[in-house]
């Protein structure tokens, strides 16, 4: 099973590589993914965050079903923002309210290769540009004033800190 790399791993800063072919490897690692998506509990589950440098990324917003996006592409934006609180499973814990823009129109390749375009909003349009932005080597906290960004990582590290020392008392047991 593929493993969610966290915060300070350099997968999560790295760009990822166009997909030259769908192959039944890659549509293995779609489904992998969509798998520990759903066993975090995630919306959404870029490539990178499961140390593997090509633009793939996954989603399964609220209200809408799973979708599998390869070399991604926003064509446009809406001027209206919003903001609203997000959260990650590199960063998991703390969340932090992020604005972007309402309304997209985006460009993939689904997991059979196929060419499509969707109009977004919402819920949908800020899960694509979260994951798009993993495939750029950029966090949701990169988007957070410096105060924010400090609190995000603070409570991260104790977060990580009580985790890793719980593992270590079961071990011990």
């Amino acid at each position: 099973m593929l493993e969610v790399v966290t915060l300070g791993h350099p997968a999560l800063r790295r760009r990822a590589e166009p997909v030259a072919e769908v192959t039944p490897e890659l549509r293995r690692l779609a489904d992998e993914m969509l798998a520990v998506m759903k066993q975090h509990e995630g919306v959404g589950l870029a490539a990178t965050q499961v140390n593997r440098m090509v633009r793939l990324f996954v989603t399964r917003a609220p209200d809408d079903r799973e979708r599998v996006f390869i070399n991604p592409e926003i064509i446009r934006t809406g001027i209206e923002t919003e903001w609203r609180e997000e959260g990650c499973l590199s960063i998991p814990g703390p969340r932090a309210d992020v604005q972007r823009p309402a309304h997209l129109r985006v460009q993939a390749r689904n997991r059979r290769g196929r060419l499509f375009a969707l109009e977004v909003e919402g819920m949908l349009a800020r899960v694509i540009l979260h994951e798009l932005d993993h495939l750029n080597g950029i966090l949701f906290i990169d988007h957070l004033s410096d105060a924010e960004r400090e609190r995000v990582c603070r409570e991260y590290a104790e977060g990580h800190a009580e985790a890793s020392a719980g593992d270590a008392d079961r071990d011990a047991g």
